[in-house]
């Protein structure tokens, strides 16, 4: 099937990870023996062209990118992240315009981000099949998770999830968006409830990924039990519990083992002077937790690989590093909830299941010291991490579970057209 796509992507650059980067790698696989036309922000320009100028895309790959922006008489109160949400909701509605004017020639129009489930699309505008996806949201943190951030964040997290009720519930468009979409692809199985459509209409598939690392896990070779946990230092990623844990189940081993065991802890953000505030707390031995700022990619692959361990007790909906730890043959221990926890399996980590604040950090310290001791069982899980990043978590596996999305639409066009012109050939008969 050859049909020519037309993509919206709000966020493209491949020189960042997250949704720009994410955006960049699907689009670059579904221009692979496919026309693409991907329609993006002026600002990713730049970016976009160095990268293409030292880096041409391989033979077989059909992709043109557009760049558009709101007239700055419609964008001078943006600044950064303030404003945000309303230019890319504007955004998303006037793109549909400058891809009328252009008069762009395509089969299929694919909204491909940001990747939210609670503001709307436009292209159904187009009169075209309209994809939508990968979309998601963050769940509500429990209550006696956020309140360790205090009464600030409280309220933040209550007024983010007020906002996103309303949409869900008031918004005409959202509602003609999700009508509209010949299939929805959703970050994970909550989409399905609270956009409330068929079953039919929607199809999981996690938006994040990664390349496969260019070095090895190199453990066995360092002798030490070394625990990673990588992000932003925010309070929906939950790393005050990588701390409280990694901290119980230091003190539960013995005197000989503790010399062995060590957390790198890396990352940026707000909380950054709040979470150093428990690592001092403990006043454990120097080195035991290692406090890393953030680091480029290439810098980052190295402590991948000298670790065996992926702690990652974040409440997000899709969790872009997991991919990453699987990559490695790390085994992850997550929260069983609708983001990590449905990244992984029993045979390639351990989710914990929500509860008490106290019990979470118990059950988190008991999971690592069950893979430090246990050597057999992380040896399988590190193993099997790595095929589940094989099965469900490379670039081309996206891109060939979106393209066979494409395919099954054109082979629905064609069979309706079938069904319509059948009775006309047998009048003329």
């Amino acid at each position: 099937m050859h049909s020519n796509t037309l993509i919206t992507a709000y966020a493209v650059n491949p020189f960042k990870g997250s949704e720009d980067g994410i955006a960049w790698n699907i689009i670059r696989q579904l221009a692979t023996n496919k026309k693409v036309i991907a329609i993006t922000r002026k600002n990713n320009q730049a970016p976009i062209e160095a990268y293409l100028s030292e880096n041409p895309l391989p033979a077989g790959t059909n992709l043109q990118f557009e760049y558009f922006d709101l007239p700055y008489w419609m964008r001078f109160w943006k600044r950064g992240g303030q404003g945000a949400l309303l230019y890319h909701y504007i955004w998303h509605f006037a793109v549909v315009f400058f891809i009328l004017k252009r008069k762009f020639s395509f089969d299929i129009a694919h909204h491909l981000n940001f990747n939210n489930d609670w503001t709307p699309s436009f292209l159904w505008l187009l009169g075209k099949p309209f994809v939508w996806g990968p979309i998601g949201h963050h769940p509500k943190v429990p209550y006696n998770y956020i309140k360790q951030y205090g009464i600030k964040a409280i309220i933040l997290e209550e007024v983010k999830w007020f906002v996103k009720k309303c949409f869900w519930t008031f918004d005409p468009f959202l509602k003609i968006t999700k009508y509209k979409a010949a299939k929805i692809i959703a970050l994970n199985s909550s989409v399905k409830t609270v956009l409330n459509v068929a079953d039919e209409k929607i199809i999981v598939i996690p938006a994040a990924g990664n390349e496969r690392p260019k070095i090895q896990n190199q453990t066995k070779r360092t002798g030490k039990f070394q625990v990673l946990s990588i992000g932003r230092l925010v309070s929906l990623k939950g790393f005050d519990i990588t701390i409280h844990a990694f901290a119980k189940f230091y003190n539960q081993l013995p005197k000989e083992d503790q010399k062995n065991a060590q957390l790198v802890f890396i990352g940026k953000g707000p909380e950054k002077a709040f979470l150093n505030k428990i690592i001092k707390k403990y006043e454990l031995p120097l080195n035991s937790i290692l406090s890393k700022k953030w680091m480029d990619r290439r810098e980052l692959a190295t402590y991948y690989a000298n670790s065996q361990v992926f702690l990652f007790p974040s409440h997000e909906g899709a969790g872009m590093v997991v991919p990453e730890a699987l990559s490695y043959g790390l085994p992850v221990v997550c929260f069983d909830n609708y983001g990590p926890g449905e990244f992984i399996n029993e045979n390639c980590g351990i989710a914990i299941p929500y509860g008490t604040y106290e019990t979470s950090i118990a059950q988190f310290a008991n999971a690592l010291n069950t893979l430090y001791t246990d050597k057999q069982l992380s040896n399988k899980l590190a193993q099997n991490a790595f095929k589940q990043f094989e099965e469900k978590f490379t670039w081309e596996q996206k891109g060939t579970s979106i393209k066979e999305i494409y395919n099954a639409i054109e082979n629905g066009k064609k069979a309706n057209l079938l069904k319509q012109s059948f009775p006309l050939m047998m009048m003329k008969k």
